[in-house]
């Protein structure tokens, strides 16, 4: 196959699962590169996700490095035959590689929990909310960038509000819920916009109210994204240069930890909605 010269996260996590698999058989790259007929430099490829690979050569290469999880192979057989064109696509070469990305894992996602603390989740918020955040948060963008940003992240709400929707859990901070993003009309609608998705039944709201003792998870922001099999789950995380996806083992069983303990400290989804409807009428 082509060499690529920007391959997405997906495919670059192909790429990264083979080289666990080699490491933990403990054979070399050249050794791995010598199952499938090809040299070293074209295996670093293939582990980087520069070069695609077949589903017979996946398969090929699991057998090789002992490999049982049967579950694990399909999935990462199924990643290897992928060609989806989504809509994202459109949006290549015109926003960050980023959010094609993350478009990508939100629609191969069997589940997705998110932890947000500063602000409304992006699968929650309204255009107004959105346009209101892009534009405060990037004073230099001109109207036509802000533009850009809002259409792709309405668009990425297709996973919990279309015809085919993911479970979607969530746990939000009060304070995202106070924070008057574009004002006090933009900040009611929002609030409304959350308690209408919230009676789906693949949604789930949670909040952790500002009188909850002990609450330290400031720092936990942060998008879990269920992968076919547990081992490629994917954490979303905002980095100081841009975002970061996360996908040890170790790291992404501390972020299971942290969800299961956010959520429990936060009010039960009736609870949550009774202080979302709330707030809403303060305003």
């Amino acid at each position: 196959m082509p060499a690529r010269r920007h391959p997405t996260a997906r495919q670059a996590r192909l790429g990264t699962e083979l080289r666990r698999l080699r490491e933990a058989a403990g054979l070399k790259a050249t050794e791995a590169g010598g199952l499938l007929g090809v040299n070293s430099v074209q295996m670093s490829q293939i582990e980087s996700g520069i070069a695609g690979v077949s589903e017979q050569r996946v398969r090929r290469l699991a057998a090789n490095y002992a490999c049982a999880d049967e579950a694990l192979i399909d999935a990462l057989a199924a990643m290897a035959t992928d060609r989806t064109r989504g809509w994202w696509e459109q949006y290549r070469g015109v926003l960050p590689a980023a959010y094609q990305d993350l478009a990508e894992l939100d629609h191969h996602a069997t589940f997705r929990h998110d932890v947000a603390v500063i602000h409304v989740p992006g699968l929650f918020q309204t255009e107004a909310y959105a346009r209101a955040l892009f534009a405060y948060m990037n004073p230099e963008f001109p109207a036509s960038e802000v533009d850009l940003r809002v259409e792709h992240r309405m668009k990425r709400r297709v996973v919990i509000d279309g015809p085919d929707p993911i479970p979607y859990e969530t746990v939000i901070h009060e304070a995202a819920l106070r924070i008057k993003v574009g004002g006090r009309a933009t900040s009611r609608d929002q609030l409304n916009r959350i308690l209408e998705l919230a009676e789906a039944d693949h949604v789930t709201v949670r909040v952790v109210p500002f009188a909850l003792d002990d609450f330290a998870g400031g720092g936990s922001t942060m998008v879990h994204l269920g992968g076919a099999v547990p081992r490629l789950d994917t954490v979303v995380r905002d980095a100081p240069h841009g975002t970061a996806f996360v996908d040890s083992e170790a790291q992404l069983e501390h972020f299971r930890k942290l969800f299961r303990k956010v959520k429990e400290e936060a009010l039960s989804p009736e609870r949550s909605r009774d202080l979302i409807h709330q707030l809403a009428k303060e305003l």
